[in-house]
């Protein structure tokens, strides 16, 4: 018998059939199901359509499932045109034969009209547990595990959007998912997105459904691995007693944002609150007039105080730590980047008065996408509504980000510090918190995030985009085993 059933989803465009065509031709492919969710007419050898739902659907892939005898399931996604290789399919069977594991995938040609690319891929690893971990679209699944993981953990039922999600996840807990560092195939991607349709998908309102499912499949699994923890283990933030020089500091890390520091400066200082604050800029050694700026603002207001750190190694979450560790942190820490803004002079108190009122370890609230002129663009408003009392603290392990402005008790901050990084320190000192403690949210618009060249995650490049996620991956991994531990060390009590 050969060992694949091919698997894909129809797409009525001229490269469809030329996809298939390496599949039919390969010995190694005993079967090719067309997933449509509208009845097509294909006369096309091996290959036999499924009229239903979206291949994401629990129902479709059972139907799948039922329907096949072979070892491996190929499951070919997106709406890219892939090219295999000859002898791609080969490859991919010996390690799949040889690992043995519960899936298989690997690197991939990007391929347009000045040549190919090597699209490298990150391993997986526990903590790689994003609904978007990026796999390719061409995935191998042993039958075997998949028929097992359903067996012993069971489905998520009426899931429409999360299904695929959830088999992964399921898979993952009892069998490894190998990464082979090979280029095996090209693809040629028709389908271009702007970086803020990646980068916020999961926070669009178009795709509220989709997510709740997500959230539904997620939480299941961590059940499932001993990782959730019922919201009644969080608790309030115990207020400190000690005295501090004011009530709140405003922490802006910067280097070389000479374009844009002196408006978040001002946007800082204009401030109106019924408590005293202050400012502190940790200016990280800037290079491009940006000292000179602050040194001026300074002269012009006793409230901001100017750091320059005598380290010279430190990333945004090391500047964090420096303005913690100052004299002049006061009682409370509320973050503006040095490329963004308040959205009103209430921001501030509105944060510190939702820390004082229910003395949480954290509050975040929403902000709002704009240029670099200030004007809107889509999705607009980031309000994470994804978030939720009961279930928040668990979700946060699946998306990338927990929104802005963050502020922290300073006395709490300074026991976890921040890892001295300029990507991610925000979201592991967030997972470290909510862990223990309840993180308070504001859903109003508190804050204009400027989306400009000089963000720092515009452009990446591929490696430097797998370099971050596999950062965040990593403070995922070490977050799932910490709340394994502490839910173990709970139910032994």
């Amino acid at each position: 018998m050969k060992p694949f059933t091919a698997v894909i989803p129809y797409r009525p465009d001229p490269f469809f059939e030329k996809i298939l065509l390496p599949l039919t031709k390969s010995a190694l492919v005993g079967c090719i199901v067309i997933v449509s969710q509208e009845p097509v007419q294909l006369k096309i050898p091996k290959c036999r359509i499924i009229a239903t739902e979206p291949l994401s659907s629990h129902q479709t892939l059972h139907l799948i499932l039922d329907g096949i005898q072979t070892k491996y399931l190929l499951l070919l996604l997106g709406p890219q045109q892939i090219s295999i290789a000859h002898k791609s399919l080969d490859r991919l069977l010996e390690m799949a034969d040889s690992k043995k594991p519960g899936m298989t995938y690997s690197d991939f040609y990007d391929e347009n009209n000045s040549g190919k690319t090597v699209h490298r891929l990150n391993d997986y690893q526990l903590g790689s547990v994003r609904d978007d971990f990026e796999f390719g679209p061409l995935i191998l699944f042993s039958v075997p595990a998949v028929r097992k993981s359903i067996k012993k953990y069971g489905p998520v039922p009426g899931v429409k959007f999360a299904g695929l999600y959830d088999l992964r996840l399921k898979v993952s807990i009892d069998y490894s998912v190998f990464h082979l560092p090979e280029p095996l195939y090209s693809v040629v991607d028709k389908v271009k997105s702007s970086d803020s349709e990646k980068i916020f998908s999961y926070v669009n309102p178009q795709n509220f459904i989709a997510q709740k499912e997500m959230e539904t499949v997620f939480t299941d699994y961590l059940k499932k691995i001993g990782a959730y923890l019922p919201s009644h283990y969080l608790k309030k933030f115990k207020q400190s007693t000690e005295s501090f020089p004011v009530e709140a500091s405003i922490v802006i890390p910067v280097r070389n944002r000479k374009e844009t520091i002196a408006d978040a400066v001002k946007s800082a200082l204009s401030q109106k609150a019924d408590f005293p604050f202050n400012l502190i800029v940790v200016d990280n050694h800037s290079t491009d007039g940006t000292t000179t700026i602050l040194s001026d603002l300074a002269r012009q207001s006793f409230r901001l105080k100017h750091l320059i750190p005598k380290r010279t190694d430190l990333g945004i979450g090391g500047c964090w730590n420096e303005a913690l560790a100052s004299e002049a942190c006061g009682r409370y820490v509320v973050q503006l980047d040095s490329d963004d803004l308040y959205s009103s002079a209430d921001t501030l108190k509105k944060m510190v008065d939702k820390l004082r009122q229910e003395n949480n370890g954290m509050v975040i609230g929403s902000y709002t996408l704009v240029d670099s002129t200030l004007k809107g663009i889509p999705p607009g408003l980031i309000d994470h509504r994804e978030w939720t009392d009961e279930n928040g603290h668990n979700n946060a392990l699946r998306i990338n980000g927990l929104g802005a402005p963050r502020a922290f008790n300073s006395s709490l901050i300074q026991k976890i510090g921040f890892q001295n990084v300029s990507y991610g320190e925000d979201y592991a000192a967030a997972l470290r918190i909510c862990r223990e403690y309840r993180i308070g949210r504001i859903h109003e618009s508190l804050y204009l995030c400027r989306r400009w060249p000089g963000n720092t995650d515009a452009a990446l490049s591929i490696d430097e985009t797998n370099r971050n996620n596999a950062f965040k991956d990593k403070i995922r991994t070490e977050e799932i085993l910490a709340r394994q531990k502490m839910a173990k060390e709970r139910e032994s009590k």
